[in-house]
């Protein structure tokens, strides 16, 4: 693990949330759940069903589960859920039959706080998991926006903070219009300073600096960041920049003289996905940087979304971070 993943599981073990992991039918959610329970990491709850836990043969002690389908708490969600949706036309019925799948009753449990957060999606597709999430639990407060980073974090680098960054988007939002990447750049240094302790510096990113080429995407990105500096005012914010000139001072300082952001960044606000995503990609290759995500932000509480290809242990490492995001919540 890296200095910032050691640092993660030893805040969570040191305010510990209970986090749910709705899918409990996958081997690799029973033997997180494990991990998890048996590090401090958090207080897991599986969904799943008790024969399903029998079977696994995993020692499962002191770890919560509960059958959606069974649970006696279901008809209390499936109001909760009525109450949420009636006005798009959902019925009490069609509620209660949600209410009975692992991902609506996860995310029910978040938002009556019977859980601080869920992770889910090694079973699931991201649109059925962040489907189910915006339903119940909305954006938070500040934002219209669901979004995705990564934390990177690369070995020896005497750029960001101690070689950490976070890219955004870069696993999420394809084609962001200049109001929504304003919201991923400040969604993204709120999340920089919960999960890495630091304060953030945001630039936005281009193949130009400071109108050194002319573009509609160029435009797209400048207005993004004066809507930014204008709501958040006390961010320090930035741009448009070349990569180059974003996280290294003599570059910065030729390229953009008199910005105070310039040379200094380390959070990284991406023009649209495909360059996010292959940026993220190119560091975890060529500079051997670890690759923390897809980690969701924008949404009211804490739930994330894992990739399908995921371990056990990237679930644990998931959980963790889910939790520290929920203390962050409760603060």
């Amino acid at each position: 693990m890296s200095w910032f993943l050691d640092r993660i599981v030893e805040r969570a073990s040191a305010d510990c949330k209970t986090i749910v992991l709705p899918e409990g039918d996958d081997a690799r959610t029973l033997e997180a759940a494990v991990k998890i329970h048996k590090q401090g990491i958090a207080r897991p709850i599986v969904l799943a069903k008790a024969e399903t836990i029998e079977k696994s043969g995993l020692d499962f002690s002191g770890i919560k589960v509960i059958d959606p389908a069974q649970s006696e708490d279901r008809q209390r969600y499936a109001e909760e859920l009525f109450a949420l949706r009636q006005a798009k036309g959902m019925t009490l019925e069609e509620a209660y039959e949600l209410s009975g799948t692992v991902l609506y009753y996860g995310t029910l449990m978040v938002r009556l706080e019977d859980a601080d957060g869920m992770v889910a999606g090694a079973a699931h597709a991201t649109s059925d998991v962040l489907r189910a999430a915006l339903q119940v639990l909305k954006t938070a407060p500040g934002t219209s926006l669901v979004s995705a980073f990564f934390v990177i974090v690369v070995p020896d680098c005497p750029y960001g903070h101690d070689g950490a960054f976070i890219f955004a988007d870069s696993g999420l939002v394809q084609h962001p219009d200049s109001h929504q990447l304003c919201d991923i750049g400040i969604s993204s240094a709120h999340s920089f300073k919960a999960l890495l302790e630091a304060e953030p510096v945001i630039a936005f990113l281009s193949h130009s600096t400071w109108g050194s080429a002319k573009s509609p995407s160029v435009d797209k990105v400048r207005e993004a960041v004066a809507l930014a500096q204008e709501k958040a005012p006390h961010l320090p914010i930035d741009g448009e920049f070349q990569l180059d000139a974003a996280i290294d001072l003599a570059v910065g300082s030729s390229k953009a003289p008199g910005s105070a952001i310039a040379g200094h960044a380390n959070v990284l606000v991406f023009p649209d996905l495909d360059s996010g995503n292959i940026s993220y990609k190119l560091a975890q290759r060529l500079a051997k940087a670890e690759a923390y995500g897809p980690i969701t932000q924008g949404i009211a509480k804490p739930v994330n979304d894992l990739s399908r290809g995921c371990s056990a242990d990237d679930i644990v490492g998931v959980a963790a971070i889910t939790a520290v995001q929920a203390q962050a919540v409760g603060k």
